[in-house]
């Protein structure tokens, strides 16, 4: 059977830390769906690994990693994170597998990326410019190059490749004008990437369902979150794949029936990177303490994050889609110096409670958010590691989570590094 580990919010959520944890009873670790424009740290015995595109169970010497169908593969990335956590100790010799159906993203996808963005102008989306939009957009079309095209050694598939190749960056030019880019370079370098990347590539359907079968454990773990889905995020200011548990299922060709648990991860506050509306975003000392405390700062981009108080309807809204089993609440220490901390309960406009999150973002700017305010617990809890030790209005702070929501709050970050979690 399969555990889903899932952002709640707008990503940054901290899924790595309990992904890292829980790969130490599972045998195999999947990435689903997104690219290289997210990212997360994780931090063994006071080492720092950070994770774009590469699965988090990596850092578990004894456990196998995929890359699912569902991903969008940057192999220059691909390559560049794998040294880079390799240099820190990490051997991911036969523990590293990508999906033969897994859609490339190459340098003219992030060119036309920042094409994109730079013609919406004030109404840019913010993205990470990786090229992660412009791929899935290629896929929708059916324009798309996939892995297997690329490694292909059957007769005649190193021409069709080059075809694809020239086809795709000819309908760019036709869409952005004639930009700079040197094909014949680049089909130069993918021949050699095409050698580097085969050992790794396979077919992702047979070796997910021989594990099942087999009754291994796996762990999925989910890019982004809830609200940057394309379908039910704050649209058009999402990411460009399902970011719920339905990018699961398609990401990975998995059968709803084989999942036993779905974990969402809920961040103590509320931040987001990029545009959009943020309904209990602080633009004051509480925003900027949050910011500074909790030291948000994208790990991709680097791009300081948008902070404000704890938005429950955004979090229900997310648990009623993806139906968590259970809620990984993180960062809760970064609330410990605060004398009260307000949680958004619900939105008003034009004088009535809405039932939901709407989908409308003129809505979502204009709604009063109605807040109850809980008393906070004014001490360092970062050192604590079991739940009885919290203070008393901690433990209230998480009850609220859970009777709000209707989900148990089974898992609780007060820092950092690999002990810093307790399990209720």
């Amino acid at each position: 059977m399969a555990t889903v580990v899932i952002g709640a919010q707008w990503g940054d959520e901290g899924k790595g830390k309990l992904v890292d944890i829980l790969c130490d009873q599972i045998d195999v670790c999947a990435r689903c769906q997104g690219g290289d424009n997210a990212g997360h740290t994780i931090v063994v015995n006071g080492v720092a690994y950070d994770f774009h595109m590469l699965p988090s169970g990596l850092v578990n010497p004894n456990c196998v990693n995929l890359i699912g169908s569902g991903v969008v593969l940057y192999i220059p990335g691909f390559f560049k994170e794998l040294k880079a956590i390799e240099d820190k100790g990490i051997s991911a010799d036969g523990r590293l597998f990508v999906s033969s159906r897994s859609h490339l993203v190459f340098d003219v996808h992030q060119i036309a990326d920042g094409l994109h963005e730079a013609e919406l102008s004030a109404g840019a989306i913010g993205t990470t410019r990786r090229g992660i939009g412009p791929a899935y957009a290629t896929k929708a079309t059916r324009s798309g190059i996939r892995v297997h095209h690329l490694v292909s050694q059957e007769e005649g598939a190193w021409e069709e490749f080059e075809q694809r190749f020239r086809s795709l960056v000819a309908s760019f030019r036709k869409r952005y004008g004639d930009f700079e880019y040197d094909i014949d370079a680049e089909l130069v370098r993918y021949k050699e990437l095409a050698d580097k990347i085969r050992p790794y590539v396979i077919d992702a359907i047979s070796f997910v369902h021989d594990s099942l079968d087999s009754n291994k454990r796996i762990l999925i773990e989910g890019a982004n979150a809830l609200m940057l889905d394309l379908d039910f995020g704050t649209y058009p200011y999402v990411t460009s794949s399902n970011t719920s548990i339905g990018g699961v299922l398609t990401g990975l060709g998995i059968p709803p029936t084989k999942i036993s648990k779905v974990i969402g991860v809920v961040k103590a506050y509320t931040t987001r990177v990029g545009a959009g509306p943020f309904a209990t975003e602080q633009l004051n000392e509480v925003g900027e303490h949050l910011q500074t405390v909790g030291a948000e700062y994208g790990v991709t981009t680097g791009r300081k994050r948008r902070c404000g108080w704890l938005d429950l309807v955004v979090v229900k809204y997310s648990a009623r889609i993806n139906g968590f089993t259970s809620i990984n609440i993180t960062k809760l220490d970064v609330l410990d110096s605060l004398k009260d901390i307000k949680v958004g309960v619900a939105y008003k406009y034009d004088g009535k409670r809405l039932t939901s999150f709407p989908e409308d973002l003129r809505v979502v700017d204009r709604v009063e958010v109605e807040y109850v305010t809980l008393k906070g617990w004014n001490t360092d809890i970062s050192k604590i590691s079991k739940y009885e030790d919290l203070p008393v209005e901690a433990k209230e702070y998480l009850k609220f989570i859970e009777e709000y929501v209707g989900v148990s709050v089974n898992y609780i970050g007060v820092g950092p590094g690999r002990a810093s979690l307790i399990t209720k």
